[in-house]
C-alpha cells in the first residue's frame, strides 16, 4: 500500500482495456511485481494460486476477468491507481464504469490477432468518455507478431494517428528487447523475471531503421508544437523537455496515440511503459469534470457546471461500482473534488438524504487498507454505505448529480428458480445484490406464470451469475432455455381517438384523447417522446402526467406480440374532460387503450437483436464455418487472412447463436474461436414474425381459459 503523500499533479488514475486473451491481466501482475506490490507473478492460467487481480475463484478457473479489480502502485515520483477490466463483451458495464471514472487508459493489443473486434468496442467507449490512452502491443514473443502491421491497424481501423515510441530487436521466438527512439538506446530485460534493465548502444543492424522511425516520430508531433516545428524548420536540435511536452500535450488531447511495445508474458517492455504512464497520461490537474446542478433546471433539464479537481472546495464524489464482502457492500467511489472524512454526512442526490461514511478503504485487488481521509483524486471504496451504482456523494451545500454512464440494454434473457423451496430466500438476496452491482442485469417475474426472469448481455453473463448463486449462496437452481429478447417497434404513423367512459352508481370514469403514434428515426437515443400539444385547457394540466404515463407502461408490453416496445414518438393535441367523472386515472386508462389501438395500425414489427460476429479459424475450415454463420440467416459482412487464419466478420440474428461455441468447436476439431457483441435491432422475416404472434395470442387465449 502508498505510504508516501502525494501531490495531485502525481496521482494517474488509468484503466487497462483490451479484446480477450490481449494480455491485461498478465501486464496488470507484471506491473505490480515491478512497483514492488507483489513479490511472485502468478499466472492468469494453470498453477499457483492465478493472477492477484483475478481473486474471484470462477476467473482463476476459467482465466478471464469477470469484475473489474482496483488497485495503487507507486512509480518512482507517482501514484498509479489502476483498473484491470474485463474483455469479454458480456462483461462491457465494467470496461464502462472504469473509463467512466478514469483519466487516461492503456490500450492493450496482441502483436499477432492486432485489432479485432472487441478492440473496436473498447475504443468506443474511450471515445465516448474522451479518455487519452497509450497502446501498449503485446505478446512480441509469439508467432506473426509484428508491432508495425498492428500500429498500421491502429490507424486504419480505429483511426487513432498511432506512432511508434520504440522499436521491437528481433520477431516471434527472437524476440531480444526495445529500441527507445527518444534516447536512441537499446534495451534488454534481464534477471529471471525481467526485473534487471540492461542499456546498451543500438545494434548495427537496426541502427538505420531506428534514425528513419525517430525522424518520422519527431515530425509526428512537430505537428502539434510550434515550438518544436520553428527549432526543426532551423535545423536545431529539439530540447528533451521541449519533446517530452510536445509528447504530454498532444496525448492528453487525443491528438496521438504513443504506441510501445513488448511481452508481459516474457516480462519485457512493461518498465518503460510504467514511465510513459508517468510522463504522459493526464493526472487529474489535466482533466475537465462536470456535473449537473439539480437547484438550477432550466427547461426541465439541470445545467451543466464545471467542478474543480481542488481540496479547498465542498466535496462531489462519484459512486461507479459496487460489490459485496463479508463486511457488508463496499462501494468504489472517485473523488473529483473536495475532501471525503471517516465518519462524516454527505448528501445523496437520488436518495435526496445524508448517510454516513463510515469507514474508508484503499484496495489492493480484495485486500484493503483503513484510511481516515480521502482527498480529491482517490480512487478508494466505502464500506457498508447502503447506495447504488451512479450514485454522487456531495456537501450538504451542493445539489450536484455527475453525468450517468452509458449501460446497454440486455438482449438476452431465461426463466431460473430454486431447486428447493427453501432457498427461495437466498436465491432472492443473491439476485438484488447483483441487480445492484451490475447496471446490465436485469431481473423481473412474468405474472402469467410466475417465473423469475434474468435478463443481461449473453449466454456467458447469465451463466457466471447462476454458477455464483450455488457458489457465494449455495443454492442450486434449475434454468430453463435462453430466450431472445425481441422487440416491437412501429413502422408508420397513426391516430389514435379514444374516449374511456365508464359509468357505475357512484362516480364514473371519463378521459378522451386524441392524437398521433409516430415511429421514431433508427438511431434516436430515446425509446419513448412525449409531446404535448394540447391548447385552451381541452385536458386540465393536472391530468397530463396522467396520460404521459399510460402511454410510457404501455412500452413495457406491446400489443402485438407481448414485446416491449422501442422507437416512439407520441404526441396528445387534444381531448375532452369532465368535471366530475374525469380524473388522472381515468386519462392513464384512456392512453393506454389508445396506444394499443394506434399501434396496431402503425403497421408493427417484430425485431430481433443481431450480433457482431468475429469467427477466427485455420484458413482449411473457412468454407465450413462461413456456410455455417450463412444458415442461420447471418450476413458476412468481411473477412481476412492472418497466418493461415482466417478471420470472418458476419452478422447473426441472436435466436441462431444459442450451442454456437460447441458447434464451432465440432466442426473446427476445437481450433477456432469467436467473440459476439451486440450491434442492432432489425425486423424479423415476417414468417417468424407470424409464428411470435400466434404463440403471444395462444398464451394469452390460455389464460384467459383459466
Amino acid at each position: 500500500m502508498t505510504k508516501r503523500k502525494f501531490e495531485l499533479n502525481q496521482y494517474r488514475n488509468i484503466g487497462i482495456s483490451a479484446h480477450i486473451d490481449s494480455g491485461k491481466t498478465t501486464l496488470t501482475e507484471r506491473i505490480l511485481y515491478y512497483t514492488g506490490m507483489i513479490h511472485r507473478i502468478q499466472e492468469v492460467r494453470g498453477g499457483g494460486d492465478g493472477a492477484k487481480m483475478d481473486h474471484m475463484e470462477l476467473e482463476k478457473e476459467r482465466g478471464i476477468t469477470i469484475t473489474s479489480a482496483a488497485v495503487t502502485v507507486e512509480w518512482h515520483n507517482s501514484m498509479i491507481q489502476i483498473i484491470d477490466t474485463p474483455g469479454h463483451v458480456d462483461f462491457t458495464v465494467e470496461v464502462e464504469r472504469s473509463l467512466r471514472v478514469l483519466d487516461g487508459a492503456i490500450l492493450v493489443l496482441c502483436g499477432t490477432s492486432g485489432v479485432q473486434s472487441q478492440s473496436i468496442t473498447v475504443d468506443r467507449q474511450m471515445k465516448r468518455y474522451e479518455v487519452p490512452c497509450l497502446a501498449f502491443i503485446n505478446k512480441l514473443d509469439r508467432a506473426g507478431a509484428d508491432s508495425l502491421k498492428v500500429t498500421g491497424q491502429l490507424r486504419e481501423k480505429l483511426g487513432h494517428n498511432a506512432v511508434p515510441m520504440q522499436m521491437q530487436m528481433g520477431y516471434e521466438d527472437q524476440f531480444q528487447g526495445i529500441i527507445d527512439l527518444i534516447t536512441m538506446k537499446a534495451y534488454y530485460f534481464d534477471g529471471s523475471n525481467g526485473e534487471i534493465i540492461r542499456e546498451e548502444a543500438i545494434p548495427s543492424e537496426y541502427q538505420e531503421r531506428a534514425e528513419e522511425m525517430r525522424a518520422e516520430m519527431y515530425d509526428a508531433f512537430s505537428m502539434f508544437s510550434d515550438e518544436m516545428t520553428e527549432l526543426m524548420l532551423d535545423d536545431k536540435p529539439v530540447p528533451d523537455d521541449v519533446f517530452h511536452r510536445a509528447i504530454r500535450e498532444a496525448v492528453i488531447a487525443r491528438k496521438i496515440t504513443p504506441v510501445y511495445m513488448g511481452s508481459a508474458f516474457k516480462n519485457k517492455g512493461v518498465q518503460l511503459l510504467l514511465n510513459a504512464i508517468e510522463a504522459y497520461l493526464p493526472s487529474p490537474l489535466d482533466s475537465k469534470y462536470y456535473a449537473l446542478d439539480n437547484d438550477n433546471i432550466v427547461d426541465g433539464v439541470p445545467t451543466k457546471v464545471e467542478i474543480f479537481p481542488t481540496i479547498d472546495r465542498p466535496l462531489v464524489a462519484m459512486a461507479f461500482k459496487i460489490t459485496e464482502d463479508t463486511y457488508g457492500q463496499l462501494t468504489y467511489t472517485r473523488i473529483y473534488q473536495g475532501k471525503m472524512t471517516k465518519g462524516d454526512m454527505f448528501y445523496n442526490p437520488r436518495l435526496r438524504k445524508k448517510q454516513r461514511i463510515g469507514r474508508i478503504v484503499r484496495m489492493f485487488s480484495d485486500e484493503r487498507s483503513e484510511l481516515e481521509d480521502a482527498n480529491v483524486g482517490d480512487i478508494i471504496a466505502m464500506v457498508g454505505v447502503d447506495c447504488a451504482s451512479g450514485d454522487t456523494y456531495c456537501d450538504e451545500n451542493l445539489n450536484y448529480t455527475m453525468e450517468s454512464m452509458f449501460v446497454a440494454e440486455p438482449v438476452i434473457e431465461l426463466a431460473l428458480k430454486p431447486e428447493k423451496q427453501e432457498d427461495l430466500v437466498k436465491v432472492s438476496k443473491a439476485l438484488n445484490r447483483f441487480m445492484k452491482e451490475d447496471p446490465t442485469f436485469r431481473v423481473m417475474v412474468d405474472e402469467e406464470n410466475n417465473e423469475t426472469i434474468i435478463k443481461g448481455m449473453g449466454e456467458l453473463h447469465l451463466e457466471i451469475y447462476v454458477e455464483r448463486i450455488r457458489r457465494e449462496y449455495k443454492a442450486n437452481v434449475t434454468v430453463g432455455q435462453p430466450k431472445v429478447n425481441y422487440r416491437e417497434a412501429p413502422t408508420a404513423a397513426a391516430g389514435f381517438n379514444y374516449k374511456h367512459k365508464k359509468q357505475t352508481g357512484g362516480s364514473g370514469q371519463y378521459g378522451h384523447v386524441i392524437g398521433k403514434l409516430s415511429p421514431q428515426p433508427e438511431n434516436a437515443v430515446e425509446n419513448f417522446i412525449f409531446s404535448n400539444k394540447v391548447v385552451g385547457g381541452r385536458i386540465p394540466k393536472e391530468f397530463i402526467p396522467g396520460c404521459e404515463r399510460g402511454f410510457r407502461e404501455s412500452m413495457d408490453k406491446g400489443p402485438l406480440a407481448g414485446f416491449q416496445v422501442i422507437g416512439v414518438e407520441i404526441i396528445l393535441e387534444d381531448g375532452t374532460y369532465h368535471p366530475v367523472d374525469s380524473s388522472e386515472m381515468a386519462f392513464k386508462v384512456a392512453a393506454r387503450m389508445a396506444f394499443k389501438e394506434a399501434f396496431l395500425e402503425s403497421k408493427p414489427v417484430i425485431l430481433e437483436p443481431i450480433m457482431k460476429i468475429e469467427v477466427e479459424t485455420p484458413a482449411d475450415f473457412q468454407g465450413p464455418v462461413q456456410g455455417d454463420l450463412s444458415s442461420r440467416r447471418g450476413f458476412l459482412s468481411g473477412s481476412d487472412m492472418r497466418d493461415n487464419y482466417a478471420i470472418i466478420q458476419a452478422e447473426v440474428p441472436l435466436a441462431e447463436m444459442f450451442g454456437y461455441s460447441t458447434d464451432l468447436r465440432s466442426m473446427t476439431q476445437g481450433k477456432a474461436n469467436f467473440s459476439m457483441e451486440f450491434a442492432r435491432y432489425r425486423p424479423v422475416p415476417q414468417s417468424i414474425q407470424d409464428q411470435l404472434v400466434s404463440k403471444f395470442r395462444d398464451d394469452v387465449a390460455k389464460g384467459n381459459k383459466t
